[in-house]
């Protein structure tokens, strides 16, 4: 399986302790250059940025269609361009981005796409967390992460806890 990652479903993962549930879901997973770059270089000293670079299953890939990506620079961000024009070249399985005009973009372009809020209901539907009303709410808390309430009650009636 090919799975190729944005920067926010690492960040947000490490941020609160649970970077192992995308090894778990997918194995060994490609960034572009640009969220390399953001992840580890800019974010050098930040929280779990050593278990990025020291991960051995996150691997960065350059991005060849820049056209591509400059195309997608008008409406998105740099990392969440070459993310997708990753995914495209690559015609990967799953796309891992939490941007909701970055996911539109996406799923316009044939891409599977999943976020931080899918590999938390996997992982609780799989028994490997017990509670996701608190991976949600560390989340919120510890990683600053933005979620609609919608959102999370859907997230909660797909596992079966109460909201």
């Amino acid at each position: 399986m090919i799975a190729i990652s944005n920067s926010s479903p690492i960040m947000n993962l490490t941020a609160i302790g649970r970077l192992d549930l995308i090894k778990l879901k997918f194995g060994n997973v490609v960034i572009p250059d640009a969220v390399w770059r953001e992840l580890v270089i800019d974010g050098k000293g930040k929280k779990g940025v050593e278990d990025i670079e020291k991960s051995g299953w996150i691997t960065a890939q350059s991005v060849i269609d820049k056209a591509l990506v400059k195309v997608l620079e008008k409406d998105l961000d740099n990392g969440e361009s070459e993310a997708i024009a990753l995914a495209v070249e690559n015609n990967t399985d799953i796309l891992l981005l939490d941007d909701k005009s970055a996911r539109l973009i996406a799923a316009n372009l044939g891409l599977n796409i999943i976020g931080i809020v899918g590999i938390l209901i996997w992982a609780k539907k799989e028994g490997i967390i017990k509670q996701l009303s608190k991976e949600l709410d560390s989340l919120r808390e510890e990683a600053n992460f933005r979620m609609s309430e919608n959102l999370i009650k859907r997230a909660l009636q797909e596992v079966e806890e109460i909201y």
